[in-house]
């Protein structure tokens, strides 16, 4: 397994698409990838190295190819003559192949022959086909014409830069930077603050550390890594960290009363208390309650400490506390101040080797084009702050610099520059020459990175939401909504489902309800049974997961000698039981402790299910009620948009809590399934659940398809539509009246709930079940 890093230029549209990909996934997983960046399916898919022009089919070493590639569309319709041509070429051998194919020189345009200095051309290449004599084919006239155009478009760019500079000197104001020295310098000492160890230690005190450090190896077991670098640990503990402070921090738009707990409504600005300036609340708003007309009070406090016992606040209060906690457990972290009124975080990623966009108010991770996208934001300055100096780092969250720079009037360039250079030089007047050198470094990676993304092209079919933090009327004021777009599609990566346990457990536990029913036991037993057993699940979990040990009782050993297939369930659980050694009998994992901790959820939510389906007097029947066997899994999975934490194959992981949310999917998303392993399945029935909230988004139009070519046709399998789940979690099975088989299964949603007050669509669980065959 080699993780690799592709670049495909399509031709004739001579666009670049940078794929991340697992050699291990094969190449049909890596055409699903193109065909979701470029719409080129991948039956129509030529795909040539660019260094050789070598085509990369099924024996081609995914390994050691170089990473530079050439897409090119085996077109129908009015193109049939290339789409022959292009056929022809896919059957003839190398040598042939390359007469069809010239290399030019990107930056010259100039052909690369035998001739060609290889030593002294610039390292960009392009390949275009070309025709049979001398004049380039209609394809390469069109790859030609697209190139020109985007030079033409740069070089409009880089016209509208000079002339916003120009343009600014006008209307800077002359105090020397005076304004804008006083906006950044007081957020310096507010970071300082952070590295304060009596702080540090304080907030520490407040985070469930072994239960995030699990919940990072579970989300990295969910992506198949079960052993993991120290970089890849960091990182999704991290990502924990943000989850957790978005779902433990609360926004206040106006505080509640302090006297009745009821609405309030603001009525001016007080004076702050010492009390209150003692931790940085240098502005306090008043509020009299709509009911008993108290008065309250809510301080702005800036100081962290404070921050961590409040645990509330708007966008500064989050951003100001989530990067000091970022920096408790020693994340290379900067408060990022925006000058039109927002804050943020930025963590450097050993992992990535970058400085990465983190926004704990919206609970989102590495999408700097939020604000200026999403949700509408006309920016103009975007300072990084931290105790090793100050950056600006606007670049990052623009792809519209020009327009940036004439909105930049505080003062001039060369100004900001200077200011920001001399304050981080105060900053790291006691680092040794090494530390200068290592920062100096870091700093003129991310100046160039910065440099070159403000010329990148905006991916348009990417859909990202307006802002989700605060009141609709106060987002509203500040332009903030941004312009929902629910027929838009967006890229996601293509993920693996790893829920073979899922499917191991739902298997052990058919087999004992299968028992039950045999040997006609009453319900009442069954209940009491599956109590105990949820008991000693819930003891297990509650464990601490690196030591995970519980000694049985007698009624739970009982469940072990008249259920032979409850040693099936722990072994789905990676437990085992110890019932005949030295001591009292007890559970405990077996084997890699991640897969317990993976595994445990997923069983304690099916005993639940069972538990209220039985008492309910929804009993079970061999292979109608949940769960039962032929469960698919293993799949892949490639969604229309997804959330952070509620990606795709989250539907697929067994847990009740978990889902996959499409933020702008009410009026329209899609999910695509691909059977594991090269296999196709005559899907019998599938099963959907509602998330745990939010009736509203759930589904309630939908057609489900299947395709035997990877995805380039489609053949509808069921469709349903006016579906009303009628609570949380709840389970609706779903009999296939068409018989299909299919490699790809694709759900096209076409209406939630309220698509017209709501934007977001979401699903708790999606289970298939049928026969699967190799291809």
């Amino acid at each position: 397994m080699v993780a690799r890093r592709f670049v495909v230029r399509e031709v004739p549209a001579d666009e670049e698409h940078t794929v991340e990909y697992d050699t291990e996934d094969g190449l049909d997983v890596l055409r699903f990838q193109i065909f979701s960046l470029t719409s080129v399916p991948p039956d129509l898919q030529k795909i040539v190295v660019e260094a050789d022009g070598s085509v990369v089919n099924d024996g081609t070493d995914l390994e050691s190819i170089p990473e530079g590639l050439c897409l090119m569309s085996i077109d129908e319709g009015e193109n049939a003559d290339s789409a022959s041509a292009a056929a022809t070429a896919q059957e003839k051998s190398d040598e042939e192949l390359a007469r069809l194919i010239e290399i030019e020189v990107d930056a010259d345009g100039s052909v690369v022959d035998d001739g060609t200095d290889l030593e002294s051309i610039s390292e960009v290449l392009r390949l275009v086909p070309i025709g049979e004599g001398d004049d380039m084919d209609a394809a390469a006239a069109v790859a030609a014409r697209a190139q020109e155009k985007s030079d033409e478009e740069l070089a409009r760019m880089i016209q509208a830069e000079e002339e916003a500079l120009l343009l600014q000197q006008y209307s800077i104001q002359s105090d020397g930077g005076e304004v804008f020295r006083e906006r950044v310098e007081p957020y310096m000492r507010q970071v300082l603050k952070y590295e304060d160890p009596v702080r540090q230690e304080a907030a520490l005190k407040t985070v469930p550390v072994d239960e995030l450090k699990e919940k990072a190896l579970i989300s990295l077991a969910k992506e198949g890594i079960f052993s993991s670098s120290k970089n890849e640990e960091d990182h999704a503990f991290l990502l924990q960290l943000l989850l957790w402070f978005k779902q433990s921090f609360r926004w206040v738009n106006a505080p509640a009363c302090d006297i009745c707990d009821r609405e309030t409504s603001m009525v001016g600005m007080g004076n702050p208390l010492p009390s209150e300036i003692e931790f940085g609340a240098s502005r306090v708003e008043i509020y009299r309650c709509n009911h008993c007309s108290s008065i309250t009070r809510f301080p702005r406090y800036n100081d962290p400490y404070k921050l961590i016992q409040t645990r509330k606040g708007r966008c500064g209060e989050w951003a100001n506390c989530f990067t000091f906690y970022c920096r408790v457990f020693g994340y290379e972290a900067r408060l990022i101040l925006d000058f039109t009124d927002h804050v943020w975080t930025e963590c450097f990623s050993n992992l990535y080797g970058r400085w990465i966009h983190l926004d704990p108010c919206e609970g989102v991770y590495d999408n700097p084009l939020l604000y200026e996208k999403g949700w509408n934001k006309k920016l103009d300055y975007a300072i990084g702050i931290s105790k090793d100096g100050v950056h600006d780092i606007t670049k990052r969250y623009t792809r519209k610099w020009h327009e940036v720079l004439s909105r930049r009037t505080i003062t001039s360039e060369d100004t900001v520059s200077a200011i920001l250079m001399n304050i981080t030089r105060k900053c790291r007047s006691g680092l040794s020459s090494n530390e200068h050198l290592a920062l100096e470094k870091r700093d003129r990676k991310e100046s160039e990175e910065l440099s070159k993304a403000t010329y990148l092209e905006v991916n348009n079919s990417i859909s990202l939401p307006g802002r989700q933090s605060g009141s609709v009327e106060w987002r509203a004021a500040r332009s903030e909504l941004g312009q929902a777009d629910s027929l838009s599609c967006s890229s996601c990566p293509i993920r693996r489902c790893v829920d073979a346990h899922v499917s191991k457990i739902h298997d052990a536990l058919s087999a004992i309800l299968s028992h039950f029913c045999d040997n006609n036991i009453p319900n009442e037993r069954i209940i009491e049974v599956f109590v105990t057993l949820r008991s000693l699940m819930q003891n297990l979990k509650d464990a601490n997961f690196k030591s995970r040990r519980v000694t049985l009782d007698q009624k739970s050993q009982q469940i072990f000698e008249i259920l032979p297939s409850a040693e099936r369930l722990l072994s789905a659980i990676s437990l085992k039981a110890e019932l005949h050694t030295v001591g009292d009998p007890s559970v405990a994992t077996d084997g890699n402790l991640i897969h317990t901790s993976l595994a445990l959820p997923v069983a304690l939510d099916a005993v639940d299910e069972i538990l209220s389906n039985y008492k309910s007097n929804i009993f079970y029947t061999k292979g109608h009620q949940f769960p039962r066997g032929n469960r698919l899994c293993s799949g892949s999975v490639l969604a229309s948009s997804e959330q952070l934490v509620c990606v795709a194959t989250a539907a697929f992981d067994g847990i009740r809590l978990s889902k996959w949310e499409e933020p702008d999917g009410a009026k329209g998303c899609w999910l695509m399934y691909k059977v594991h392993g090269g296999q196709t399945c005559e899907l019998e029935s599938y099963d959907l659940m509602s998330a745990n909230d939010a009736p509203e988004r759930d589904p309630m139009d939908w057609v489900l398809e299947g395709s035997t070519d990877q995805g380039s046709t489609w053949n509808t399998i069921d469709a349903r539509s006016s579906v009303i789940f009628g609570s949380r979690f709840c389970r609706k099975s779903f009999t296939v009246d068409k018989r299909y088989k299919a490699n790809v299964l694709r759900f096209r949603f076409l209406r939630g709930r309220e698509s017209s007050a709501n934007p977001r669509f979401q699903i708790g669980s999606i289970d298939f079940y049928g026969e699967t065959h190799m291809a």
